[in-house]
């Protein structure tokens, strides 16, 4: 289980979202470089970065924020925002992203997908993100008539590293990871899914940990790190000792 902490990117600086909602953004650090530093310092091993201002417009915004901060850690990103083409994929494979994340791409075009993942097995992640289990796209501000569901199992053969599954009513809430649904997702496909949206505490650790959960990837955590609401050392040192005695 790999615990992701995330740094999302408008105007350059790094906030967090209510719901997904632009005009709901807090700005928790100026400079996301020292952020990420921060986050590698930390002992995380993974960083999770999304151009959120990229994620409307269709195309990367906040690149210089991204190259900056991958000059700076040594740590592995994974990238997602904007990222709707081929072409873009490459590029920020060859910048040094570890991990691209395609969204609406994967709504709207799954060959994309499908090439993206055969031309770079394992560095190609879907980010399916859902409002009442409708997958939502264009930087959410649209919602499909899709179930997340139906949009996994397009990918089962495909190839790809991930599945990244957000709850939007719960994201940047603080309510708790929606494990039930994540759950029965990683249940009903062979791709790794990784859960995302309300991470709020130490709980969610634990629970992610749990028997139940141990399908599951990885999660990804925003506003409880920043708020201090959760302690990374604490976090960290659950997990170790759970892969030791796995």
């Amino acid at each position: 289980m790999i615990l992701f902490p995330a740094i999302d990117l408008k105007n350059g600086q790094c906030v967090r979202l209510e719901q997904g909602d632009m005009a709901r953004a807090t700005v928790f650090n100026l400079d996301p470089t020292a952020q990420a530093c921060a986050f590698a310092s930390q002992g995380f091993e993974y960083l999770h970065v999304v151009d959120l201002d990229g994620a409307f417009a269709g195309k990367p915004v906040n690149a210089d924020a991204v190259e900056r901060m991958l000059q700076a850690i040594t740590i592995p990103v994974q990238l997602g925002g904007g990222i709707r083409d081929l072409r873009t994929v490459e590029a920020w494979l060859r910048k040094g992203i570890a991990r691209v994340i395609i969204g609406t791409a994967a709504v709207r075009d799954p060959v994309l997908v499908k090439e993206a993942a055969k031309a770079f097995p394992g560095r190609v992640a879907v980010g399916l993100d859902a409002r009442d289990g409708k997958v939502a796209v264009q930087g959410w501000a649209e919602t499909s008539q899709v179930t997340v569901l139906e949009i996994a199992q397009r990918f089962e053969d495909a190839g790809v590293a991930a599945i990244i599954f957000t709850d939007i009513a719960r994201d940047g809430l603080l309510k708790g990871l929606n494990l039930d649904a994540t759950i029965a997702l990683a249940d009903s496909i062979s791709i790794p899914v990784i859960a995302s949206g309300g991470f709020a505490s130490i709980e969610d650790v634990k629970a992610l940990l749990a028997p139940r959960a141990k399908k599951l990837a990885g999660a990804i955590s925003g506003r409880a790190l920043y708020d201090g609401r959760l302690d990374p050392a604490q976090a960290l040192a659950l997990i170790r000792a759970a892969r030791a005695a796995a």
